[in-house]
């Protein structure tokens, strides 16, 4: 498939940019992104689909080229711009995939508009146990998270894929995925004097604030399509620091769904799409794929 086409939208929040590849009139997959990543680390999956498809890939709010926007711990905010960016495009039977939060961002929009979608397939989603939604997320502010605290300023993308390539989990990404992570994941410093994360540390981290906020489950009981939830290793009982590489899915999450299924793919880490990007297009290809 060919170089995507960029795009801007403005809807009643902040400017969204948005990829397509391929032509109106494919088969359309709608795929959301992870928190702290871009529309780009699409691409591998997407180069891996088979003929025929149409793919539009939303950088989310605060990330990529899209509008900054201040906090985000309110995780319907993601929702909404992404619900009214597939009704501007008239989305209908879309295949909606969505990885981490991205999956957590879908089934909002799938309960709010089911008639987007054909089906869901949801990659390791941020989807906690119900117990967790009862809780909430504690008052800490964003640069109290150690995601604050991550480098921000690079002379190129080159010097931060070089940075990361031997550290783990990023040893176990696929080398090219990993350049398209560092290289679309930097814009221009407003000095003109080499480059910063496009999604800035702070928002990163007020993202990972605001994961037990939204009770998603009353959401995904009202879901009427298909929805495949792919799990990666879970994450040990007794952890005490954030593992990004393990899942933060609960087990139970596709009985949820009226028509959900579960497929644990314990070979793999959190980032199932940096590692086998095969792998996940033949499941958006594939209704009933298996690993």
């Amino acid at each position: 498939m060919s170089s995507p086409s960029l795009h801007m939208f403005k809807g009643s929040g902040p400017r969204i940019a948005y990829f397509e590849w391929g032509a109106p009139g494919g088969r359309t997959v709608f795929l959301i992104h992870a928190t702290g990543f871009h529309a780009r680390c699409w691409d591998k999956v997407i180069a891996a689909l088979p003929a025929g498809y149409r793919a539009i890939a939303p950088d989310t709010r605060g990330h990529g080229l899209s509008e900054k926007a201040g906090r985000m711990t309110d995780w319907s905010l993601a929702a909404r711009d992404a619900g009214e960016l597939a009704t501007h495009l008239n989305l209908r039977g879309a295949i909606g995939v969505g990885h981490s939060k991205g999956g957590h961002t879908l089934v909002q929009v799938a309960a709010a508009a089911p008639e987007i979608f054909e089906r869901l397939l949801l990659i390791d989603p941020v989807l906690l146990p119900p117990q967790t939604y009862r809780h909430g997320s504690a008052s800490a502010q964003p640069n109290e998270h150690p995601v604050s605290r991550r480098r921000n300023v690079w002379s190129s993308w080159e010097e931060m894929f070089e940075s990361f390539r031997g550290r783990y989990p990023f040893s176990l990404w696929q080398p090219d995925i990993l350049v398209d992570y560092c290289r679309f994941g930097l814009v221009m410093r407003p000095s003109g004097e080499g480059y910063e994360l496009a999604c800035p540390p702070e928002i990163e981290a007020s993202v990972y604030l605001g994961s037990s906020n939204l009770d998603i489950w009353e959401l995904a009981k009202s879901i009427p399509v298909p929805v495949t939830v792919i799990r990666a290793q879970s994450r040990a009982a007794d952890a005490t620091t954030m593992d990004f590489a393990s899942s933060p899915t609960w087990a139970g999450a596709a009985g949820i769904f009226p028509k959900g299924r579960d497929v644990p793919l314990p070979h793999l880490t959190h980032f199932i799409p940096m590692q086998d990007p095969a792998l996940v297009a033949r499941f958006i290809a594939e209704p009933d794929a298996m690993a």
